[in-house]
């Protein structure tokens, strides 16, 4: 295929024309679909007990093979005595699943199980393994998004985060709940044209008003991060879909807090742009910090609003206040306990996990 002087392919869309977000975006992830759940390879291998035959209660994870807060939870359950199980989205198709609908039992591949809590996390239909753009593939992942939905919200079984925003809570919807719990909040616009938008009148931050990794093909994602809003370099052409625009909140720094049922576990983030974290990870310095009391209050208040358990706040602190910015349902932590040098929060994650699933299991043989 010939290629014009400046590398681009004849009759493509220049840089300036393609749509804001995906301009200068270079962060690409291959997600392998291997499985290195430690529970799911001592069972296949035979390692381990399969019990007197009666359904075995279990955790049920509905995540994707390379969600390495699942796999280490998949341990610490296995040390405490809790079978877990999964249904990853990248390794679905052909997968022996049964579920019964007159009981709450789950037959997967040759295990009868019985979940008493499930959880989905990372569970994206773009990463199911289908040829994209064929009817077979179009039939698959709208059966998967039919029985993931039912799964995730099927009232016989707990789940963790149980609410329809399980799977994603919009960023407009968040920013409208923050607000009326007594949080700051950035002013916000949502448009087709970003190059006439100014909130706050100075300058602005340009955000997906959607999910900030896209999959275009299964195992592969690409970043949608947010970027300043180049006065310079932004056009009136419409984008093809709205995105967000914010003002731009001068910060000495940003907090990410985990809410783990009832605790509230920080870090200081210190990054020199919003995208730095993804772009430029080795460059970020994440610290350890308390979170003052009147700020706990108002983020575990949302999360009781929200219907979560175990979640992530992102907020700016400027001036001795606090901006929230977002929550982010799907939290991953391990990399913050890496850069920080801790593991509190994985803890608080397995322990909150454990001691849910055997309140659970003692509810059930009380019945």
């Amino acid at each position: 295929m010939s290629r014009s002087a400046d590398g681009r392919v004849p009759g493509a869309p220049s840089e300036a024309a393609r749509p804001l977000l995906l301009q200068g975006q270079e962060y690409l992830f291959r997600s392998p679909p291997k499985c290195l759940d430690f529970q799911e390879q001592v069972h296949r291998l035979g390692m381990v007990d399969e019990g007197d035959g009666n359904p075995q209660p279990c955790v049920l994870v509905l995540a994707r093979a390379a969600d390495m807060e699942m796999n280490e939870l998949s341990i610490a359950l296995a040390e405490r005595g809790i079978r877990m199980a999964r249904i990853d989205a990248d390794r679905c198709v052909d997968l022996p699943l049964t579920v019964y609908t007159d009981q709450p039992l789950v037959e997967l591949d040759r295990w009868l199980l019985r979940p008493l809590l499930v959880w989905r996390r990372h569970f994206e239909l773009s990463a199911v393994p289908v040829e994209p753009g064929t009817l077979a593939g179009a039939y698959a992942v709208d059966q998967w998004a039919s029985v993931a939905n039912w799964l995730s919200s099927r009232s016989d079984w707990a789940h963790v985060n149980p609410s329809r925003f399980s799977t994603h809570l919009d960023r407009l919807t968040q920013l409208s709940d923050a607000s009326t719990f007594g949080l700051r909040v950035p002013r916000t616009a949502v448009t087709t044209r970003p190059g006439r938008t100014r909130p706050g009148g100075g300058a602005c931050i340009v955000k997906t008003a959607g999910r900030h990794l896209l999959e275009p093909r299964p195992g592969v994602q690409h970043g949608l991060f947010p970027r300043p809003l180049e006065t310079s370099r932004a056009s009136d052409a419409p984008e093809p879909a709205p995105v967000i625009v914010q003002e731009y909140v001068p910060s000495e720094t940003e907090l990410r807090v985990f809410v783990v049922g009832e605790q509230c576990l920080a870090y200081q983030v210190d990054k020199l742009d919003p995208a730095q974290l993804w772009v430029d990870p080795d460059a970020v310095r994440v610290t350890p910090t308390t979170v003052p009391a009147s700020l706990s209050d108002k983020l575990l208040a949302l999360a009781r609003h929200w219907r979560v358990q175990v979640a992530a706040f992102d907020l700016l602190v400027t001036g001795g206040d606090h901006v929230f910015l977002e929550i982010n349902v799907n939290c991953d932590w391990r990399w913050f306990e890496h850069r920080a040098g801790d593991n509190s929060v994985s803890t608080a994650v397995h322990d909150w996990v454990a001691l849910r699933f055997k309140e659970l299991l003692g509810a059930g043989r009380a019945r």
